[in-house]
């Protein structure tokens, strides 16, 4: 047979045009008539191409989209259209959006850097002694995964061992006088109060374990570019609130828009094991002295989110440093400081 849109000799058999990537079969169907992407819970997307293509059309434009080897999330330069490559080959993302940029010069950009280097009064002149070494502004692909999270978790109340404690002492001292009055009549009395207290009540005993449950909802950023882990927010949080669709036309043509190399699967992945770190945090730091801990967590549909992010590294004197920035706000994703 003959592909219909371009025309190439494929086998019989085949589901994608192995020049073009156009789908020349509908996607299997199992005994009970649903699609393998039904089956699995995944919502419907159009299906671009095979995964094994080396060009594509855009599904929103039809220029050509030419992956390179690694690749799993790309952005049309000309239209902006975005598909990732999954389980059923290379689809369109249905969900796109991207942040504008507010800091849009190196000037504004210098500002936030001395704000930061010269904290403190001993380094209030770091800025004016450090060297600017390089500073780029690109667009970088994050997905962000909706994560509902629940942990159950025990702990030891201290101000209930605390109690039990006291209480203890105060027995053991009143056993103690009532054996100084009796010619030691009180001694295994006041043995046996001190053993039952640890066992029962004292050091971890069970009358100060504690139980709670701590549930939040989360959306996860997970940056989809491997071996770029000073772009992966820590403690930061990008304004989700004045995300907007994208709109490659926004973006000027100086400024690059970066691909992804981590799939959606993946990306789920990852934030299922950022939030059930975040709540095992979050737990900590409510209370010191956990005794056991146990997270539930379920990642929803991520969105593909295009933020505005300056690199940019400094050499001073004493230090070297790297600010990872949202140019969208001006807020501060990373920064590192290497001593010379």
């Amino acid at each position: 047979m003959f592909c219909v849109k371009c025309g190439t000799e494929l086998p019989d058999d085949a589901v994608f045009c192995s020049k073009c990537g156009y789908m020349m079969a509908p996607a299997a169907v199992n005994a009970a008539g649903q699609t393998s992407s039904q089956n699995s819970g995944v919502s419907q997307r159009q299906t671009i191409a095979g995964s094994g293509v080396t060009e594509m059309k855009c599904p929103g434009c039809g220029a050509p989209i030419k992956p390179q080897q690694g690749e799993t999330v790309m952005t049309c330069e000309y239209c902006g259209s975005s598909v990732s490559l999954g389980n059923l080959g290379w689809q369109n993302v249905s969900r796109h959006s991207m942040l504008s940029i507010s800091i849009d010069d190196t000037e504004k950009l210098k500002l936030i850097v001395r704000k930061h280097m010269d904290h403190g009064l001993m380094e209030r002149h770091s800025f004016e002694e450090s060297k600017e070494e390089s500073s780029e502004l690109s667009y970088v692909p994050y997905w962000i995964v909706p994560v509902s999270a629940t942990s159950s978790y025990k702990y030891l109340d201290m101000g209930a061992e605390v109690g039990n404690l006291a209480l203890d002492a105060a027995m053991i001292g009143a056993a103690e006088e009532m054996g100084g009055r009796g010619n030691g009549m009180g001694s295994g009395m006041m043995d046996g109060i001190f053993i039952g207290g640890m066992v029962g009540g004292g050091m971890g005993g069970n009358n100060a374990i504690r139980g709670g449950t701590f549930s939040h909802n989360y959306e996860c950023p997970v940056v989809s570019i491997k071996g770029r882990e000073h772009l992966q927010p820590i403690s930061y949080s990008f304004n989700l609130d004045h995300r907007t669709q994208f709109d490659r036309t926004k973006v000027v043509n100086s400024i690059k828009i970066l691909n992804g190399d981590i799939d959606e699967s993946t990306a789920r992945n990852m934030a299922q094991s950022f939030t059930n770190q975040e709540q095992e945090r979050a737990i900590r730091a409510k209370h010191h002295h956990i005794q056991s801990l146990n997270t539930q967590s379920q990642p929803g549909t991520p969105e593909l989110l295009h933020v505005p992010v300056w690199i940019t590294k400094y050499t001073g004197k004493k230090k070297s440093y790297t600010f990872v920035v949202d140019a969208s706000n001006g807020g501060i994703i990373k920064a590192d400081e290497i001593k010379q």
